[in-house]
């Protein structure tokens, strides 16, 4: 497994057409810089046997790992997320396969292409995230801040618009 940098990380210029929700054409916001949320490396030891990435609380991450959760068997042409969190804080990092990961802050979007299980995707509380675009067989790992807690989550694009640009 070599890690080119050559690789584009985010390799899609092209903005979604409809928000998958709403219907409605995605705002008119350019993609860019994201405020908080970014790409984390986590350690990553070669070996002719076989690779070694690890996570330490603490030391890798900005918090406390709380609760851990996997996505697998993901359809084809099925999507995930479509939700922001209030106050948790994530790392999706894709363990098997490849995955798409459109983060969005309420002033901007990006979309993240993650296919190497030693980088990792920090998601900051207030972001807006969609999945797709799962290859067969792949495994996405999010490590969360707090245990599951349904009155975190921002389900309605349009509620989350009003948050996010009230506390800008």
């Amino acid at each position: 497994m070599s890690d080119s940098s050559s690789e584009p990380l985010v390799p899609s210029t092209s903005r979604p057409e409809v928000h998958h929700q709403t219907g409605r054409l995605r705002r008119q916001r350019g993609q860019g810089q994201l405020r908080h949320s970014r790409l984390v490396y986590l350690p990553r030891i070669t070996d002719p046997r076989g690779n070694l990435t690890f996570v330490e609380g603490g030391e890798h991450i900005p918090f406390e790992i709380r609760r851990v959760y996997y996505l697998y068997d993901v359809p084809a042409g099925a999507e995930r997320g479509g939700h922001a969190h209030r106050t948790l804080h994530q790392i999706i990092i894709p363990l098997s396969g490849s995955f798409d990961v459109i983060l969005d802050d309420g002033r901007g979007w990006r979309r993240f292409r993650l296919d190497r299980p030693y980088r990792g995707l920090y998601v900051a509380p207030m972001t807006w995230r969609e999945l797709s675009n799962f290859s067969s067989g792949s495994v996405c790992l999010v490590l969360a801040s707090a245990h599951f807690d349904e009155s975190d989550y921002l389900r309605d694009y349009r509620d989350f618009l009003k948050l996010a640009r009230a506390a800008a």
